[in-house]
């Protein structure tokens, strides 16, 4: 039921730019490499999401059917009253329309939406995990999100849900006479709690606890977009069907050339989710002029740290198979400043915009990357009128031309699907 209400709710969201009013487009001209450019971009070349070694779970449908209960659980919080699904909201394209995350307390960045989340290699806007499982941790035990701790979190999990557990991960281990609260990096009172526990009884819950995050990892996984407008535009060239090219308006088409070309946006947002899964500084403003968000530069000792990484006991996979961690560039200066490049599709439909939301529309959006302000921490990518940056040009677009990109970017609206566990093809 879940299933059909979302698909339901995000299908109705995408119709109304498919309404009239629009002037169609049809017969453009498309150069061979365009044609190509404008395919590799279409949801028809998204493959089935990368297996993920480190979750030897990640596609049983029982434990995807666990992690979806968990994901709506407001017991696995410190108040009882915020679960997964509160910033996630699968009515709002699995985000919270907030410029901050909002749990028990509020957050330093804008909730990043779910859906595809699979495909990239790192999570977070500044990349501090490297698999679905390891992300779904962190925000259990942060204090502003659902600030509850490690033991209280396996108990819980072991009362509300242990048949389901046991189905997908065999019997609990005895965790008798753990105390109710207790973390590694919890309060005061909680990390010295952990440090009286033995060894074993650490290694045990460590063990629940990732076991957790696997699950959840396992029903994120299932969430994908389904076609957009743009995807129906794209098929209806390289079949040469005229007709469906009026999907897209002519100002739709027209924003779409300044996509691949002149506006210089496909250098980062690229492929069928519209982003190079890397990490870039495009001199967003901070919210603390005085304490400017770093980003993915210390964010990379935090992965390389973390005991829940690929590399980590509570991984599924062999040290070969956790290539991305291993051989990650650990001394780009690049990196100082930069944050993950977001996905576009249904972009529309997720205001506020940018890791904190500083900015509330997509018209600020472009008159940010027209101005391209200097970075309050690192070195901007984005070219400056008179400041040579290699591989790029300041980007000058007309009032006419930014209204035309943001029409485009209203055509990649879509609706949200969940789709059975077992490998995700489409």
């Amino acid at each position: 039921m879940m299933h059909q209400a979302l698909l339901i709710a995000t299908m109705l969201l995408a119709l109304p730019a498919c309404g009239a009013g629009r002037e169609a487009a049809g017969g453009e001209r498309w150069s061979q490499a365009e044609r190509a450019q404008l395919a590799s971009m279409s949801l028809a070349r998204l493959p089935a999401p990368p297996p993920d070694p480190s979750n030897a779970v990640a596609d049983q449908p029982a434990a995807a059917a666990l992690g979806r209960q968990l994901f709506a659980d407001a017991r696995l919080s410190r108040d009882g009253k915020v679960s997964c699904a509160s910033c996630h909201d699968p009515q709002r394209q699995f985000q919270d329309d907030r410029a901050l995350g909002r749990g028990v307390g509020t957050g330093q960045r804008r909730t990043m939406s779910v859906p595809a989340a699979a495909h990239s290699p790192w999570l977070f806007w500044d990349g501090r995990k490297d698999s679905l499982w390891s992300q779904a941790l962190g925000p259990l035990e942060d204090g502003l999100e659902h600030g509850s701790n490690r033991t209280r979190l396996v108990q819980q999990l072991r009362s509300h849900h242990r048949p389901g557990y046991e189905a997908v991960f065999g019997p609990f281990p005895p965790l008798s006479g753990l105390p109710a609260d207790a973390a590694p990096a919890g309060t005061p009172d909680e990390r010295q709690a952990w440090s009286r526990m033995s060894e074993a009884q650490r290694d045990s819950v460590n063990r629940v606890f990732a076991n957790l995050g696997k699950a959840l990892a396992a029903y994120e996984r299932s969430l994908a977009y389904g076609a957009s407008r743009f995807d129906r535009y794209v098929q209806a060239l390289q079949a040469g069907d005229a007709a469906g090219q009026q999907q897209l308006s002519r100002d739709e088409v027209q924003g779409l050339r300044l996509f691949i070309g002149k506006a210089q946006c496909s250098t980062c947002h690229n492929g069928p989710l519209f982003s190079d899964q890397h990490f870039h500084n495009t001199g967003v403003p901070p919210r603390d002029p005085a304490r400017p968000d770093r980003g993915r530069a210390p964010a990379i000792a935090k992965v390389q740290a973390d005991e829940f990484n690929c590399l980590g006991r509570y991984s599924d996979a062999p040290a070969e198979a956790c290539a991305e961690l291993r051989f990650m560039a650990d001394q780009d200066p690049a990196m100082e400043g930069a944050f993950k490049t977001p996905g576009l599709r249904n972009i529309a439909l997720r205001p506020p915009y940018m890791h904190a939301g500083q900015l509330a529309t997509l018209d600020e959006v472009l008159a940010h990357y027209r101005r391209a302000p200097a970075a309050a921490a690192g070195q901007t990518e984005l070219a400056r009128p008179g400041a040579a940056v290699a591989g790029r040009q300041p980007i000058r677009l007309s009032d006419d031309e930014a209204r035309q990109l943001i029409a485009f970017l209203h055509s990649l609206s879509g609706p949200v699907e969940e789709r059975p566990s077992g490998g995700g093809a489409r």
